[in-house]
């Protein structure tokens, strides 16, 4: 039986016979990657092998004691979980500047589109697949293809984190989860949202993550429906969340990525 993989982010593509797919970049090739009944394969399509892609797995067991007994019984059912920690910043940064101001789906959409339009496009076992444009790239667009891949509105956000991360991305990818949010966000336009679902993703630590995001507490309460969550305008839920972990990263990092990860599966 092979573990549950979490298949947030925008570029895993579901095949019909249930297998998930996707292409990313390391910083020595890309890689297509894909899940199935029989676990993970990888194989790097161009460059070298040198730099493979690696997984964070998330157990169950790690969740706050203090959950309600009923999201703790719907995310022990998923075991020990896997999602791939974006090994490209680039692509972690730009994608969660994509997710501004735009919902779940639409956002997947124009993920694809602007990978697929200006980006990098591989083979792999499935057809086609493609990786974002490099920050070199992005700065060499017009403004009419940004409008033209529908990504008018994130332009300048876009172009401005391009610059950035040219002249600072190694020392970025060296600091830890809180420092890296904290140098994003002298990004313009980047917000702590979009710093912190950045950093989730390129260093796999989901303690870090907004916790109050709408992804966490759509799921949260299909799970649980039963449980007195605030509404979706009370502030509340973000302290509650923490709160049921304290101080314990390990647990606050658990009860959020399962949760992300039980939506990605979910109907």
């Amino acid at each position: 039986m092979t573990s549950v993989l979490t298949t947030d982010h925008p570029a895993w593509h579901s095949q019909e016979n249930g297998t998930v797919a996707r292409a990313v970049r390391t910083a020595s090739g890309i890689w297509v990657l894909s899940h199935d009944r029989e676990g993970l394969h990888m194989r790097c399509v161009q460059g070298t092998e040198d730099a493979k892609p690696t997984f964070v797995p998330t157990d169950p067991a790690c969740l706050p004691a203090t959950v309600p007994a009923a999201l703790r019984a719907g995310l022990d059912e998923l075991g020990v979980t896997q999602r791939l920690a974006n090994p490209w910043l680039w692509d972690a940064i730009s994608t969660a500047i994509l997710r501004q101001v735009v919902r779940a789906d639409q956002a997947r959409k124009l993920y694809r589109a602007w990978c697929r339009t200006c980006g990098t496009t591989v083979q792999g076992p499935f057809g086609e697949f493609a990786v974002s444009p490099t920050p070199a790239d992005v700065l060499a667009l017009a403004d009419e293809e940004f409008t033209g891949v529908g990504a008018k509105f994130h332009r300048t956000a876009l172009q401005a984190a391009a610059a950035d991360y040219q002249q600072q991305h190694t020392e970025w990818e060296h600091l830890d989860a809180a420092d890296l949010v904290t140098a994003l966000t002298g990004i313009p336009r980047i917000g702590p949202w979009t710093a912190a679902a950045a950093t989730a993703d390129f260093t796999g630590d989901f303690s870090i993550y907004p916790h109050d995001d709408l992804a966490v507490r759509t799921w949260a309460a299909q799970i649980a429906p039963d449980h007195p969550w605030p509404d979706k305008k009370d502030k509340a839920f973000g302290p509650l969340w923490t709160g049921w972990a304290g101080t314990d990263r390990t647990a606050l990092h658990t009860l959020t990525l399962s949760t992300l990860t039980w939506g990605s599966h979910a109907p």
